[in-house]
């Protein structure tokens, strides 16, 4: 026992030095002032909290949480078809599948949005396709919108949903499938009534390492979306890194981890709630 509480303080004089100290300072820097020429004016104010109510920042806020939670959703959807697939595929194929999932997202994402954002810029890819097929559009708008950070942001982080289910599936019993559809049980009774309730601590913990990556998403956003799509981590960077104002971006950072604490105690709830009814 005293030899495993040794092993353990690395792990806890790294978690201390460079997370929880961290935290610590923006939790501090928060409460401060901002000075005439951007430097922190150190004091106890709650004013940089008080300005997260503004209409413009909730929301913000409020689209960065439909983003993230939309993004979750999709990846942990196409994640289970996906999982399903190569769990059940024969041995042979297995590490090809898997390779194909692997193999892209160990490439910089910063290459991969760049790829996708050639793919639909002027006189791109699909500008040229949709003008040989006629079809009307706006080769301008195609480049940077709303829909295409949707995009850009599921093909990004698909593979935090893939990886955990694929796991799962592996160790999947499926002969409860078999058994279920010799009853006469249709694909969605399968899918909704012996799949997904077997699984269900990893679809949850593929759902937050989606969910929670992307609350402070800002690369994707910026260059798929410009403008039309600021997103809370944008808003973060512009504050430290153009309007200098430190107090406000740590604010700012201290909420989306409160928002974090709120969705972990509701799903502890929810989670409790369905052990319970399972008793």
């Amino acid at each position: 026992m005293k030899l495993a509480r040794w092993l353990a303080l690395p792990s806890l004089g790294w978690f201390l030095f460079f997370i929880l100290a961290p935290m610590m300072l923006i939790f501090a820097i928060s409460l401060a002032h901002r000075g005439v020429y951007g430097q922190i004016e150190w004091g106890f104010s709650l004013g940089n909290y008080t300005s997260l109510i503004s209409p413009v920042i909730l929301k913000i806020f409020f689209k960065t949480i439909c983003f993230a939670g939309g993004t979750a959703l999709a990846c942990v959807s196409l994640g289970v078809l996906a999982a399903w697939g190569m769990a059940a595929a024969p041995k042979v194929y297995r590490d090809l599948l898997l390779a194909l999932i692997v193999v892209p997202f160990l490439t910089n994402g910063l290459i991969r949005i760049l790829g996708l954002k050639t793919f639909v810029s002027v006189d791109g890819p699909l500008d040229m396709i949709l003008s040989w097929l006629h079809i009307p559009h706006d080769p301008f708008s195609l480049s940077t919108n709303i829909y295409l950070v949707g995009v850009g942001m599921v093909t990004s982080y698909l593979p935090f949903a893939v990886l955990p289910l694929y796991g799962a599936f592996e160790k999947f019993d499926f002969s409860l499938v078999e058994a279920a559809q010799d009853l006469g049980a249709r694909n969605r009774t399968v899918l909704f009534r012996i799949v997904l309730p077997v699984l269900w601590k990893p679809l949850v913990g593929a759902a937050f390492l989606v969910f929670i990556p992307c609350l402070g998403e800002y690369l994707i956003p910026d260059l798929l979306g410009g403008a039309k799509a600021l997103l809370l981590g944008n808003l973060i960077t512009e504050k430290f890194l153009k309007a200098r104002d430190w107090p406000v971006g740590s604010a700012l950072a201290i909420g989306l981890i409160f928002c974090l604490l709120v969705s972990w105690v509701i799903l502890s709830y929810l989670e409790r709630k369905r052990h319970e009814e399972e008793r």
